[in-house]
């Protein structure tokens, strides 16, 4: 008994086996242009968010009501030594100062009128005794006084200067 294997033949002479449903070239359609928009959708969104700058310093100023920050300009001062108020023998003072200011043209007024401000400085150094400038605090009150002498006008009807700051780059007490 030998089986042979025979393919199976349609019923009908001529009619072909059942071909799947078409689908609708419309949804075919409709779903490539959504696929599209999504991509064209997520493509936007994450180069807003990848692209979006950080403010800017001067914006950022802006927006608070403040203006940005400025590079300091310092004048240095030639090294003083003063003598001290006495207290138990002489003392001295051997500093030097350094100012910091706002602009450029206090600076300039400042280096102008150097004797004046020199002046200012020899009288408020020399009205010290050395047990006050020997603590920060006396050294913290003597940098106000300073800035406050400073910032008085150098001529009758100008302006004054605008010293924001005084620093000590050397400060050395000496008994004799």
């Amino acid at each position: 008994m030998a089986t042979s294997s025979k393919t199976a033949k349609p019923a009908v002479k001529g009619a072909e086996p059942a071909e799947a449903p078409k689908k609708s070239k419309k949804l075919l359609i409709i779903s490539i242009i959504a696929g599209v928009l999504l991509l064209m959708i997520a493509g936007a969104a994450g180069a807003y968010f990848l692209l979006k700058k950080a403010p800017d310093a001067n914006h950022t100023a802006a927006a608070a009501g403040t203006e940005p920050s400025k590079v300091p300009v310092f004048v240095n001062i030639e090294p003083y030594v003063v003598n001290l108020q006495q207290e138990d023998g002489d003392h001295f003072l051997q500093v030097s100062i350094t100012l910091q200011v706002n602009d450029d043209g206090t600076a300039e007024a400042i280096k102008t009128f150097m004797p004046l401000v020199r002046s200012r400085l020899l009288i408020a150094l020399s009205s010290k005794k050395a047990s006050e400038l020997l603590t920060v605090d006396g050294k913290k009150k003597l940098t106000e006084e300073i800035i406050t002498s400073l910032n008085q006008p150098f001529t009758p009807n100008s302006k004054p200067q605008q010293v924001s700051d005084v620093f000590f780059t050397s400060f050395v007490i000496q008994q004799q």
